[in-house]
Parts: C-alpha cells; structure tokens; sequence
C-alpha cells in the first residue's frame, strides 16, 4: 500500500515538474524570441552554406577561402534581402494607404443590392477595419528585419568559427564513439531533410512568384514586384501562405483598379496558378521529403505563429522536421513522431541504414 503511494507521489511530483519545465520553456520562448528566430535562421543557413562549401572542396578549394568567401557573401546578402524587403512593404504600404478608401467604395457599391439591414451591418464592419493602421504595423515589423539580418550574420559567423571542433563535442558529451556518430548521423539527417525542403521550396515558390509578376504586369497594374516578392515569401508558410498571398493580391487590385470584375480575373488567375503549383508541382517535387502529417503541420503553425509570430510560421516545418527525426531515434519518444508523421513511419528507411551502419561498426 505504501508502495503505491510513493510510486503515485513520484508520479505527481514529475507531472508536475513538467508543467513547471514546460512553462518555464515556454517563457523563455516568448521572452527571448527576437535571438531565438535570428538563431534558428542561423543554424539554417549555417547548414545549408556547409553543404555548398563541402561541394566547393571537392573542387580544390581551400577550405578557410571558401568559409570566408561565404560569410561575406552570406551577410551582404542578408542585409541586400532584408532592404528590399522593408523597402517592398512600404512601397504596399503607401500604395494601399492612398487607395483604401476607394477599395471600401467599390465594396459598399457592391452591396447596393442587399437589405438596408444588411448594407448597415456591412458599413459598420468595414468602417472598423483599419486597413492603414494594420499596413503601418506591417511596416513596423518589417523594419526589424535588417537588425535581425545583422544579428543572424554574427551567429553564423561564430557557428563557422566553431565548426572544426564540434565533432569533437558531440563525442565528448556522449561519452564513447558510437554514440557519437550516431547523434551526429541524427543531426545529418536533420539538415539533409531540411535543406532539400528548402532548396525545392524556393525554386517552386520562385516559379509561383514569377507566374503572379507576369499577370500583374499584363494587367498594366502597380506594385508587380511586391507581389511577387510577398508571393515568394509567403509559400514557404505551408496551407495558408498561399491563400493569404493570392488575398493580399486581390485587394491591391481592387484598390488601384475599383473595378470588381478585374480584381475576379486577377484573383482568379493567381488562386489557378497557386492551385496547379500546390497540388501538382510541389508534391511532384517534394515527394517524401518531410513524411509529416498534415494536422501536425496545421497545429505547427498555430504553436509556433502564437509563440513567434509570422517568423514562427516559416519556420514551423523545419522545427517539426527536426523534432520528428530526433523522436524517431528515442524509443520513449518515438510515439510523437509516430503522431507527426504521415504515415506513423517516421524516419524509417534513414533509421534502418544507420542500425545497418553502426552494426558495421
């Protein structure tokens, strides 16, 4: 009987140390998100620069040249990206300002025709939208990119510098060879994972971004750039980007052109091109890529966009990629990975060649 008290108090106490863990985790998350997010994007970029410099070595380069010639290269093009970036949003930013209030206009001519109840209920929502404070915030956000830029350049620098010796850590925190090769075959599998997500990604988002640019510059309508760009960015958000890219682009045209019957067309090309591209062209070229469940990708986002905000968002899938492969190779975790992939396979064939290989070993 006593034994089952203690067993069913040792339960409590670490149920509720978890809690307490969780919450302190998550604190932590919300209070330091800034340098998390610069973070996180460093260790992206850091191994995607590896496996270009890997490639450059086998051409003869000298290492320290190659490493250098990518950290310079890294950060003028961070910072490049994150001016254009700041640049295009105030550029939709003042655009959409100055033709707001006619875009509500075409709306409440569009409503002639409803019940005077109606046509007042209308009236009252979109007096309450306030579309240039919300446009204004945007901008705001988007001013923090070139600090962030900044910050994320110094991280990977210092990740370069560190590079040559973090074999030797792994192996000196697992304690023996074996487990250190497999930790770093797990960190392996991660990055290769990741980097071909993003490397297919930003060619499909490119083709996506390249079709909208033309219909807009068909259509003789402003801002062709910035929609593209947004389009670009937005992709890399799984499900949703793309709706709230082809929304943002049906109201800037409504808002230059007032005419509904042009902002349908337009609309109704993009929502046709991000169709095709998302269910043909991107699981033609992801194919197996992330294994990952949809529902968990959907709460992925929900999770990290509330901890992170839009930044959380784009990296939701590489976040969950990683927690996946490292569930798989837990045993008392592997039930979580289980949940997240799509199959309940997670991580399979890779987790069969490295038995296969630390068997050899």
């Amino acid at each position: 009987m006593q034994s089952g008290d203690s067993q069913l108090r040792a339960r409590l106490q670490t149920g509720f140390l978890g809690i307490v863990a969780f919450a302190l985790i998550l604190f932590l998350l919300v209070q330091a998100r800034f340098m998390l997010i610069c973070l996180a994007i460093a260790v992206i970029i850091f191994s995607l620069t590896t496996d270009a410099i890997s490639a450059f070595a086998r051409l003869k380069v000298p290492n320290w040249l190659a490493t250098t010639l990518a950290l310079i290269a890294i950060s003028i093009g961070l910072i490049w990206a994150a001016t254009v970036v700041v640049s295009q949003v105030n550029e939709v930013v003042s655009t959409t300002i100055v033709y707001s209030d006619r875009a509500q206009e075409v709306l409440a001519r569009l409503t002639m025709d409803f019940s005077p109840r109606a046509q007042e209920t209308l009236t009252t929502f979109l007096s309450n939208i306030n579309l240039a404070g919300w446009m204004r915030s945007a901008a705001g956000q988007a001013s923090n990119l070139i600090s962030g830029a900044v910050l994320t350049a110094t991280f990977t620098g210092f990740m370069f510098a560190e590079r040559a010796w973090f074999p030797i850590k792994i192996e000196r925190l697992a304690g023996d060879s074996a487990r250190a090769r497999q930790v770093l075959s797990i960190i392996g599998s991660i990055a290769r994972r990741v980097n071909r997500y993003l490397v297919v990604k930003s060619a499909i988002s490119m083709v996506t971004a390249g079709l909208v640019w033309t219909i807009f510059r068909a259509a003789g309508l402003e801002l062709a750039g910035a929609i593209a760009m947004l389009t670009f960015i937005l992709n890399f958000i799984p499900s949703i980007g793309s709706i709230i890219a082809t929304m943002i682009a049906a109201v800037l045209v409504l808002a230059q052109t007032g005419d509904p019957t042009t902002t349908l067309l337009i609309g109704g090309l993009c929502t046709v091109v991000q169709f095709l591209i998302g269910n043909i062209l991107d699981p033609l070229l992801l194919g197996q890529t992330l294994r990952l469940s949809s529902f968990g990708i959907i709460l992925s986002l929900a999770f990290w966009g509330a901890i992170w905000g839009i930044a959380g968002m784009f990296l939701a899938v590489p976040i969950m990629v990683a927690a996946m492969i490292i569930c798989a190779h837990i045993p008392w975790l592997r039930p979580i990975a289980i949940l997240l992939s799509h199959e309940g396979l997670p991580d399979q064939d890779e987790t069969e060649d490295e038995s296969q290989h630390l068997d050899a070993a």
